[in-house]
């Protein structure tokens, strides 16, 4: 159980898989008004910076889940580095079965809703997690503008417009699942450039090292076109957020 290696590899130097930065992370944990022993769980949380940064700076404790065994790596690493062992867990496991065995205060899934098959199961799983009267967190791509041709829904990595909403249209998916949005922060251009275009300084330096093995070919016809790609459909049509939910 653990993601394919070119994904691995692509992001190795991140320690945040999703487009924010750590500036993004911190005005959303004002945002939510972290206080200290705030409990929180993360859901696919990759290489754990967000929780990281919530317990060196706000005092909570929390638990973190993520089924690669790299980044979980990375997470324990950044954990010990901090001095947070006391406060953070990082654990290996599947994200779409995992409910916590206490009720916690913030449950989040930011950026990984396929643990639920979409938005929608992916808000029904945090929920078993969460104490009445606490807040979910979840981070979806939406559409910024609405893409002309298939060809531009698959410069996005997408497959159908349909994979992603508007966000007039996630936003009215929360309502009518039954929950109010009472925060949000969104991805802006920068933090997407953070994300996304430090890959292929990374590919690049991977594939200097590695010129011979398997997946060499694959990365450098990866490296020839993605550049051009994002700046072309990703950077002006996808959107990016985290959004801050409440039980009606």
């Amino acid at each position: 159980m653990d993601l394919p290696p070119s994904f691995t590899i692509r992001e190795r130097d991140h320690r945040i898989h999703d487009p924010f930065t750590e500036q993004k992370f911190a005005v959303l944990g004002r945002a939510v008004r972290l206080r200290p022993n705030t409990t929180v769980l993360d859901l696919a949380s990759g290489s754990g910076e967000m929780l990281c940064m919530w317990a060196r700076d706000h005092g909570v404790t929390g638990t973190g889940v993520d089924i690669s065994t790299v980044f979980v790596d990375a997470a324990r690493a950044r954990v010990a580095e901090l001095g947070l062992a006391d406060r953070v867990t990082f654990r290996h496991g599947d994200a779409a079965g995992y409910v916590a065995a206490t009720p916690v205060d913030v449950a989040c899934c930011v950026g990984a809703t396929w643990i639920g098959d979409g938005v929608a199961g992916t808000i029904a799983l945090l929920e078993r997690s969460l104490r009445p009267g606490g807040l979910l967190l979840v981070g979806e791509p939406f559409w910024r503008l609405d893409p002309p041709d298939q060809e531009t829904v698959e410069g996005c990595h997408a497959t159908s417009r349909d994979d992603f909403r508007d966000l007039p249209g996630l936003v009215t998916l929360f309502g009518d699942l039954g929950w109010d949005l009472v925060e949000m922060v969104l991805a802006d251009e920068d933090s997407w450039d953070r994300y996304v275009a430090a890959q292929w300084f990374t590919v690049r330096t991977w594939l200097d090292a590695n010129p011979g093995h398997e997946l060499a070919g694959a990365f450098r016809a990866e490296l020839d076109t993605a550049p051009l790609r994002y700046v072309r459909y990703g950077r002006p049509y996808l959107g990016w957020g985290v959004f801050v939910l409440k039980r009606r």
